[in-house]
């Protein structure tokens, strides 16, 4: 599923919301959590996950092509852990 047809079932499910309405919502609740990722912050859901950052250190890697040695400087990476909830609809449990 992408935005828009996240946006579309919501205001389907809505009718009583302008579909501009329900855009700005989804919008806004994407946002804080990418802004509250960018602060360093955990954002948990309840039931449904919990959105954080890791750290990846410096390393060196390789060039795929030409086996080359490179340096890859130290990153944040997004990372996502499904809650019980979830996990167990996922699972059938």
């Amino acid at each position: 599923m992408i935005r828009s047809e996240l946006i579309q079932k919501i205001a389907d499910e809505n009718p009583h919301l302008y579909q501009r309405d329900v855009e700005k919502i989804v919008n806004t609740v994407f946002d804080t959590i990418t802004e509250a990722m960018a602060d360093g912050h955990r954002v948990e859901l309840r039931g449904f996950g919990a959105f954080s950052v890791k750290k990846r250190d410096a390393r060196t890697g390789r060039n795929p092509r030409t086996g080359e040695s490179v340096d890859v400087e130290e990153k944040h990476v997004p990372f996502f852990k499904t809650g019980k909830l979830l996990r167990d609809r996922l699972n059938d449990e």
